[in-house]
């Protein structure tokens, strides 16, 4: 995933960069099945590699497939590298009182797990535990996701209205052409 993002910086095709970022999206989804969050790589690999690729390619066929190069100064290079450290250091140390991974002594394992393979069913009405937590328990997540997504798709829409009209505007209306027809 480091090398497919280094790569992804340093290229200046951008549908290299989208089919990159599809195949980063498809690595996330691997690493959340090796943490056995199967339900997250399902919508990292649905939202992340499809829908968001197929977005993106889309906002692609109305621009540029060339970075466009501008001078950057030394102020654009640090500001944004110093944001990215200080964030990076914050994480870090978000996660230093965070129980071992797969430790069976963790807070989760004794206060919530339990409680939606007990009370789920009685609580939400569904049987399956894992679409009780999804549909309800993290239903305003689900929410925000299904947002996020809608509006993307608004936007390659808009987009793709604003280039028709565009073209509309640019082809010469049957005025233009009669007069062409008066002027030979």
């Amino acid at each position: 995933m480091a090398v497919t993002a280094i790569v992804i910086l340093r290229i200046k095709n951008l549908f290299t960069v989208v089919m990159l970022g599809g195949i980063y999206s498809l690595l996330s989804a691997q690493m959340f099945v090796n943490l056995d969050a199967v339900d997250v790589a399902f919508t990292e690999a649905a939202v992340g590699a499809g829908i968001s690729t197929v977005l993106m390619l889309g906002t692609l066929a109305l621009t540029s497939r060339e970075e466009k190069s501008e001078k950057k100064s030394s102020r654009t290079f640090w500001l944004p590298l110093v944001v990215v450290f200080s964030t990076g250091i914050a994480l870090i140390y978000g996660t230093l009182d965070m129980p071992d991974y797969g430790d069976p002594n963790a807070p989760v394992h004794h206060h919530v797990a339990p409680r939606y393979l007990l009370d789920s069913e009685g609580e939400v009405g569904m049987p399956n535990v894992v679409t009780s937590v999804l549909a309800s328990y993290r239903g305003f997540d689900t929410l925000g996701e299904t947002t996020v997504v809608f509006t993307a798709l608004v936007g390659v829409l808009i987009l793709l209205a604003t280039r028709r009209r565009r073209k509309d505007n640019d082809a010469p209306t049957l005025a233009d052409l009669e007069e062409q027809e008066d002027d030979a």
